[in-house]
């Protein structure tokens, strides 16, 4: 709702006279809101989208375009995109049906255009969006996203944003080495897992457990975590199964770091942690 006032002014020979102040009320009859329905985002990931216009008048309103500015931030005086559309995507939903999808222009900025929302109806627009290299990285990173609504019957074009962070979870790999890959008999051999994390936040301590079985069996094992060496009170192995798994609470991975380059692409290098374990066979 918006109020606004105004007055006459009469000029004639004998001078000049105003008229009485009227005021009258533009009344919004078209609404928008905006909900991602994706809780966070990684990279390389989607986040998904759902933008609602409602019209609670009694007459269609036409011709409105909604322009998703996909997250865009300026950067060295240009602006970089953290999203952009997945082509295809749209699912376009009239008071819960869906229907054939109106003029989409990727962009970015993403401009939908071409919509009619009928009397006391609402129109829905569910899409998909890619997370782009220019997406913020680290802790306390997030995408602000938001849509544009205007069109004739409009007066005052309307705003909705939906503000998504980054995941902070560990996101954990793990790779095994062997060395040497060739052997012979009562010879040393030397397996190295090494664990990724390229999760912002390190590793949980209690929940990693690194767990093998060694075959051939390894004997009179030794084993090292980032260079140190562990007592046995810090894994159990079986010589006779060759099982092996380190204790809960031992190992710890760092959260990945974090930098933007110079044109405003976001790198990440991964935490890492080296496990190493030598036996005779």
């Amino acid at each position: 709702m918006a109020i606004f006032t105004n007055q006459a002014t009469l000029t004639y020979t004998g001078g000049t006279v105003n008229s009485n102040v009227v005021t009258g009320e533009i009344r919004e009859l078209v609404s928008v809101s905006k909900t991602a329905v994706t809780d966070s985002y990684r990279p390389g990931g989607t986040i998904v989208y759902v933008v609602s216009i409602v019209n609670s008048g009694d007459t269609p309103v036409g011709d409105v375009t909604v322009t998703d500015d996909l997250g865009g931030y300026e950067f060295e005086g240009e602006t970089v995109y953290p999203l952009s559309y997945v082509e295809g995507s749209l699912v376009y939903l009239v008071d819960g049906a869906v229907t054939s999808a109106p003029d989409v222009e990727a962009g970015p900025p993403l401009v939908i255009s071409d919509i009619e929302v009928p009397a006391e109806a609402n129109v829905v627009l569910i899409y998909e969006t890619l997370v782009t290299p220019f997406a913020p990285l680290g802790l306390d990173a997030e995408i602000t996203n938001t849509v544009t609504v205007a069109g004739p019957c409009i007066p005052a074009a309307l705003t909705a944003s939906a503000t998504v962070p980054m995941e902070m979870d560990p996101q954990l790999s793990i790779t095994k080495s062997l060395d040497p890959e060739v052997v012979t008999g009562c010879a040393e051999l030397n397996y190295t897992f090494t664990i990724q994390n390229s999760g912002a936040e390190a590793g949980a301590d209690a929940d990693i457990v690194v767990s093998d079985t060694f075959d051939p069996i390894l004997t009179d094992i030794t084993v090292t975590m980032d260079g140190q060496a562990l007592p046995a009170s810090d894994y159990s192995y079986d010589e006779i199964t060759g099982e092996f798994a380190t204790a809960r609470g031992l190992i710890t991975v760092p959260g990945a770091t974090f930098t933007q380059s110079e044109d405003g692409t976001w790198i990440s290098e991964p935490g890492i942690a080296v496990l190493r374990v030598s036996g005779t066979i």
